[in-house]
């Protein structure tokens, strides 16, 4: 006599759920599932709700509920921190930068690291350094020109005036194509001369700086007493280099329209600083 052996289940066994009326013991709702589609159907159903939970915790504000969350302000301000930190120590190495080549110029020495930057579509290997016959002629002019100016010496013992007591000499002399603006952050006065003029300096002091940079061509700043920088820019040539001495109304460049940017003809961009803030040229010196 074969005893009833009890039959195993398998996965493709089908189960029925349910729902009746309980008065009336009618059928409302029925599903039938296998044993692998119900851990399916609860495995979609888990990674829908892990879902769900992720969208809206990443993109609704939810997620500054969470401890130790920032929220939008605090966003701001950790990124406008970085920002201008980075701005900081950008600045900070220019000054450094800055005040150690003023050293070096002072004490006679040349600056570490100094670039002088040159049009890389010209080719200098074949100017002729020579003096010249027209060199010679233009320094004899320039010479005669400044063997009887009254402006000569007389602004080297400036320190510790007023500006108002200042006499600027001026660089040269034109029409001013443009004024010293600061709404447009414009800290220059722009004269349009005659071509190939001769740039002066506006006062005595030390060459600190001599370049050539894409936007303003050739640059020579020259640092005076009081704390008073003067820039000369979009020169078509410098006739001194950093560390000469210079004086009022010594020649120091040629008027051009060097730079590829910010220039649309021969002209002289000068700018005057006084401890670290920009003057209006036009205030000081009849152009």
């Amino acid at each position: 006599m074969a005893k009833n052996e009890k039959r195993k289940g398998t996965w493709r066994d089908k189960f029925r759920f349910a729902i009746f009326n309980d008065t009336t013991y009618e059928e409302v709702w029925r599903i039938r599932l296998t044993k692998s589609n119900a851990l399916l159907a609860a495995t979609l159903l888990f990674l829908f709700i892990i879902g769900m939970n992720t969208s809206l915790i990443a993109f609704t504000n939810l997620r500054e509920f969470i401890p130790g969350y920032p929220d939008v302000a605090m966003r701001r301000n950790i990124i406008m921190n970085a920002l201008m930190l980075d701005s900081l120590e950008h600045e900070l190495a220019i000054r450094d930068k800055y005040f150690s080549d003023l050293n070096d110029v002072i004490s006679g020495r040349q600056p570490i690291g100094q670039v002088i930057m040159r049009d890389s579509t010209r080719d200098y290997s074949s100017i002729d350094l020579r003096r010249s016959p027209e060199d010679s002629l233009f320094r004899s002019r320039v010479e005669q020109e400044e063997k009887y100016s009254l402006n000569s010496g007389t602004t080297g013992s400036v320190r510790g005036t007023s500006l108002a007591s200042i006499h600027f000499f001026p660089p040269v002399k034109g029409i001013v194509s443009s004024n010293f603006d600061l709404r447009t952050r414009h800290y220059a006065t722009d004269i349009v001369t005659q071509p190939k003029a001769v740039v002066s300096s506006t006062l005595d002091g030390t060459v600190i700086l001599t370049g050539w940079t894409m936007e303003t061509g050739f640059v020579m700043m020259i640092q005076h007493s009081n704390n008073i920088v003067s820039v000369y820019k979009h020169n078509a040539r410098l006739l001194k280099e950093m560390g000469d001495r210079v004086w009022a109304g010594e020649a120091i460049s040629i008027v051009g329209d060097s730079g590829e940017l910010y220039t649309s003809g021969p002209h002289l961009h000068f700018e005057l600083w006084h401890n670290g803030e920009p003057l209006d040229p036009a205030q000081y010196i009849f152009f």
